[in-house]
């Protein structure tokens, strides 16, 4: 079994690894031959250029590492707020109907407006420093999560609660050892998408008033049709993605391995 879970692995990875390779093999063969404008679609070559200048030189004042770090930085401030607000009070809604009640209204209200539509408010009320794009961030991912732990805490078998309940687990300790532990693998399945939520919004967070961050340098670069510019930092900001998602998914492995991912 461990050596056919291996070989399958072995084969995912390639299949996977041969596809980057032919989307690879395309844009140089389009960009070649001149099959799109050279305007949006830059050479292999010159965004590898491109890539090197601004690891080398930096852009606008600020090097990749900082650019890169200020955009984790505002995420990592909006997730450990998601965390800390967004679980408790999902769980708790989830174990009582009618505490759901009070806020499921607010939360579906705000969850499917576009993040651009109320960003213009939060800079009025909070300025256009860091913290109005922290909360624009912490808005876009509270949802997810919120809904995540709103779930695990409904589908948790009664059978267990009255089970703890007459060990003697009652109030915070039934919820810190018997409800929390069960609703773990969930929250962190909804962790993993409140983070792509909120990296996807990043961009956004990062148009107003910004001088750093990787969703500034793309807009910044739009401006001046530095397509070439554009282009490696959204190959660098996919990259940093499927590194923070295969983290949390061996986060989850580790935490729920009989789950697959």
């Amino acid at each position: 079994m461990i050596r056919s879970n291996g070989l399958g692995n072995v084969r995912y990875f390639a299949v996977s690894g041969c596809t980057v390779l032919t989307i690879f093999a395309i844009w140089w063969i389009a960009s070649r031959y001149r099959w799109v404008n050279p305007l949006f679609l830059p050479s292999p070559a010159e965004v590898w250029s491109a890539f090197g200048d601004i690891a080398r030189q930096g852009y606008k004042g600020s090097t990749l590492p900082g650019h890169i770090g200020a955009s984790l930085r505002r995420i990592a401030i909006a997730m450990a707020f998601v965390f800390v607000t967004a679980v408790p009070l999902g769980i708790v809604c989830g174990r009582s109907r009618w505490v759901r009640a009070v806020f499921d209204p607010i939360i579906e209200f705000y969850r499917p407006l576009p993040p651009l539509a109320y960003y213009s408010l939060l800079v009025l009320w909070f300025g256009i420093g860091d913290t109005s794009k922290v909360v624009l961030l912490f808005l876009s991912g509270f949802a997810p999560m919120f809904i995540a732990a709103v779930y695990s805490a409904r589908r948790i078998p009664v059978d267990r609660i009255n089970g703890a309940r007459t060990l003697g687990a009652n109030g915070l300790k039934l919820y810190a050892f018997v409800v929390f532990p069960s609703c773990l693998p969930d929250l962190l399945t909804g962790l993993r998408t409140s983070v792509g939520v909120t990296y996807a919004t990043l961009v956004a967070a990062e148009m107003v008033a910004a001088i750093s961050g990787i969703g500034w340098v793309v807009l910044d670069a739009s401006k001046y049709l530095r397509i070439d510019i554009i282009y490696a930092v959204i190959i660098i900001m996919g990259i940093i993605a499927i590194l923070i998602d295969s983290a949390i998914r061996l986060l989850i492995r580790r935490v729920s391995p009989w789950i697959e991912h």
